[in-house]
């Protein structure tokens, strides 16, 4: 089975069930159970992905979704029924916002993966409540490419270059420095250009390429010969790096401690309000 693409709509997946592994990636910053979500009503077929036990190490000094270690990454897909070579198509019932960090982290490791675009909300065929226990199934553990992601050092380094352009998928009050209950610190990093995840999306749904390549070229893509993209802790920046991929553009990198890291530490530099107008 080959996928079409990194998305996937409704139609394609209804017609593919069975061929796929389809992955349930609901997670909610509000603190609202994803599982318990995933139990009143998932996708047939589909396994539960817990973003923080999963696709994460436990939060730290690193930011509040690190990487897992490779070996913990694969024990999860493994367990998860995820193998070699399975293509896999995540939903969430926010766009893709939160489905894209399992993309991303298959994409990079070269397996083949898509979000469902229009997720659990575009999806017309009955629900399950069945909870599905897969077969086991062997991923083998591999390196993070260092190429796909950088480290604080490396943005505080990169983001004062010409030829790199640094995105914060966050909203704009938090880019701009407005409080909140999330983030340690209020701004963002100097020199960082506002793109929040949700302008990739218009009525649920991912915007057309020629538009996101559009979104992306005025935030200055186009000039530059790498992108970085971060948010408040790694999740809803690869949204950033899902659309910039359906845009066209290919060396991109994710910071992955984002903002959960870089302003939990005093040394670090805080940008407010829009120092980089358009």
């Amino acid at each position: 089975m080959v996928l079409p693409g990194p998305l996937v709509d409704v139609d394609w997946l209804a017609s593919h069930l069975g061929e796929v592994v389809v992955a349930d990636v609901r997670w909610y910053l509000d603190g609202r159970s994803g599982r318990e979500a995933y139990d009143g009503g998932h996708l047939p077929g589909s396994v539960f992905v817990d973003l923080d036990a999963d696709l994460s190490d436990p939060p730290g000094p690193a930011g509040r979704h690190p990487l897992p270690s490779p070996e913990a990454f694969a024990a999860a897909m493994g367990r998860l029924g995820i193998g070699d070579g399975m293509p896999v198509v995540a939903y969430d019932d926010m766009g893709g916002i939160v489905a894209s960090r399992l993309w991303w982290m298959l994409d990079v490791l070269g397996e083949h993966s898509a979000v469902l675009d229009g997720g659990i909300d575009g999806w017309s065929g009955p629900l399950s409540t069945d909870t599905v226990v897969p077969d086991p199934a062997r991923f083998t553990a591999r390196p993070w490419p260092r190429e796909r992601f950088v480290d604080a050092d490396e943005v505080d380094v990169l983001r004062a270059r010409p030829n790199v352009l640094v995105l914060d998928a966050r909203s704009a009050e938090r880019y701009e420095g407005g409080p909140n209950p999330i983030d340690s610190r209020f701004g963002h990093i100097p020199g960082a250009r506002n793109a929040p995840c949700g302008g990739n999306l218009e009525d649920g749904h991912m915007r057309p390429a020629s538009v996101l390549r559009e979104r992306y070229e005025h935030l200055g893509a186009h000039q530059v010969e790498r992108v970085v993209a971060y948010c408040g802790s790694g999740v809803s920046a690869c949204h950033d790096l899902l659309a910039l991929e359906l845009a066209g553009f290919e060396d991109t990198a994710l910071y992955v401690g984002s903002w959960s890291e870089w302003g939990a530490d005093p040394s670090r530099p805080v940008g407010v309000g829009d120092d980089c107008p358009s």
